[in-house]
C-alpha cells in the first residue's frame, strides 16, 4: 500500500499528466463546516444514511428526514468554498482538468468557480418530485417547511453530513411535508440516496472523461461507495496511474501509484505557491 508522500511527488504527478480525471469526496468540504461520513479506517462514524427504499416507502421516514433537514439546511445552505475547492479550480485554470467528478452534493466546486463539474450524486439545493419530475429550489422549499411547521423553527441540533442534523427525541409524526404542487407526488432531494441507482448518463459521461484522461486524481474520498470506486478500478484496468489525497484508508489503496495522507488543502497548497507565471508554467506543462 502506498504511504504518506511529500507534496513534491504530488506536484510532479500533476505536472507529468496533462489531462486529469479528478474524483472528489466529503474530505473536500469538511473545512467548509460539512461533516464527513467515515473515519480514517473507512468505517461509518454514525448510522448509515436513509435509503431510497425507506424514504419512498414510509411516510414517517420522510417526516424524520425533512424535519432533520429543516434544521441542517440552515447551515449547510450557507456553506462556502474552502481552499481545497479553490485549489481544484486553480487546476482547471491551468488547463489540467479533463473532468471533475464529485461525489458531494453541496455545489461548492461550482461556487468556487469550477465549470467542468459532474455532480455524480446530484445536488442538495434542488428538490425533485418523484411523480412528475418537477424540480424547485431547496431554499424555497425550506421556507415552505418553516411556514407549515412553525414550532420546529426554534429547534437546533448538531450538524450531520449532507445537510442532515442529529435531531432525535421528537415526535416526527407531527411534521408536515407538502406534496408536489403540480401533481401531488412525493418530494425528495435531487440526490442519489443509498439503494438508488446513479443515472446512466452520468456514469457514461464520467467513463468517457476517464477514457480521455491521462491519469486519475482522488481528493478527499475513501472510495468506499462503488459509484466512486468503479472509476479507480477502470483506471487501473486501463493502465492509467492513480494518485489519492485522503486521510486514512481508501478502498482503492492497492491500486494507487501515489498516496498523500494530508488534509486536502494542505496537500494541494502548492497550486497557489507564488502564483507566478513560472510556477504556473511548471505545473501546467
Amino acid at each position: 500500500m502506498p504511504t504518506e508522500t511529500p507534496n513534491a511527488d504530488l506536484k510532479h504527478f500533476i505536472a507529468e499528466h496533462r489531462r486529469l480525471f479528478v474524483v472528489t469526496g466529503a474530505g473536500c468540504s469538511t473545512d467548509s463546516g460539512i461533516p464527513d461520513y467515515r473515519d480514517a479506517g473507512g468505517s461509518w462514524k454514525r448510522s448509515q444514511p436513509v435509503t431510497y427504499q425507506a424514504f419512498m416507502g414510509d411516510v414517517l421516514t420522510r417526516q424524520r428526514y425533512w424535519a432533520r433537514s429543516l434544521i441542517g439546511w440552515r447551515r449547510f445552505g450557507h456553506a462556502t468554498p474552502n481552499d481545497t475547492h479553490h485549489a481544484l479550480f486553480r487546476l482547471e485554470q491551468l488547463g489540467k482538468l479533463q473532468l471533475l467528478m464529485t461525489q458531494n452534493v453541496d455545489g461548492l466546486h461550482q461556487r468556487a468557480g469550477s465549470r467542468d463539474v459532474l455532480d455524480m450524486h446530484g445536488r442538495l439545493d434542488t428538490v425533485r418530485c418523484m411523480g412528475c419530475e418537477h424540480r424547485s429550489p431547496r431554499q424555497a422549499f425550506q421556507q415552505l417547511l418553516l411556514a407549515l411547521n412553525p414550532s420546529w423553527a426554534q429547534l437546533d441540533a448538531a450538524d450531520a453530513p449532507d445537510g442532515d442534523a442529529d435531531l432525535d427525541g421528537h415526535d416526527f409524526s407531527t411534521f408536515t411535508i407538502p406534496p408536489c404542487p403540480h401533481c401531488g407526488g412525493i418530494l425528495k432531494p435531487d440526490v442519489v440516496f443509498f439503494g438508488e441507482n446513479v443515472p446512466r448518463d452520468r456514469v457514461a459521461r464520467a467513463m468517457q472523461a476517464l477514457d480521455e484522461a491521462d491519469a486519475m486524481l482522488v481528493v478527499g474520498s475513501s472510495l468506499m461507495v462503488f459509484s466512486g470506486y468503479r472509476f479507480a478500478h477502470a483506471a487501473a484496468k486501463a493502465g492509467k496511474p492513480i494518485a489519492a489525497v485522503n486521510l486514512g484508508r481508501t478502498r482503492a489503496d492497492p491500486l494507487l501509484n501515489l498516496k498523500v495522507e494530508q488534509p486536502c488543502a494542505e496537500a494541494l497548497g502548492f497550486l497557489f505557491e507564488n502564483e507566478s507565471a513560472a510556477s504556473a508554467e511548471e505545473i501546467a506543462q
